[in-house]
């Protein structure tokens, strides 16, 4: 069985940045944008870091990305009273005139 090689590449003026990375190495991709970021001698920003991490993000395999949408939906999770417009005080739960 091989192994898929993803391939992301920022061009910059004279410069290039092309990054390999599997699906294993994703989280470690992603720290090392941060690291290339920090670094003032490159002119790699913390905006090239963030595009850079939602690409990673994308090209993660269907199951991985069926998971994390399901664990992470919050929309049924909470669910908070509709307010109406009675006007309380605050103090003893008695509405102000």
């Amino acid at each position: 069985m091989t192994k898929e090689i993803n391939v992301l590449a920022l061009v910059k003026g004279n410069e290039r940045y092309v990054f390999l990375f599997d699906d294993d190495n994703r989280v470690e991709m992603l720290r090392q944008f941060g690291r290339f970021a920090a670094n003032p001698d490159l002119s790699f920003t913390w905006y090239d870091a963030a595009v850079m991490s939602q690409k990673v993000r994308q090209t993660a395999p269907l199951e991985r990305k069926e998971f994390s949408s399901q664990r992470f939906d919050l929309t049924t999770r909470f669910s908070l009273p509709v307010a109406d417009d009675t006007l309380w005080d605050g103090f003893d739960g008695e509405a102000a005139a």
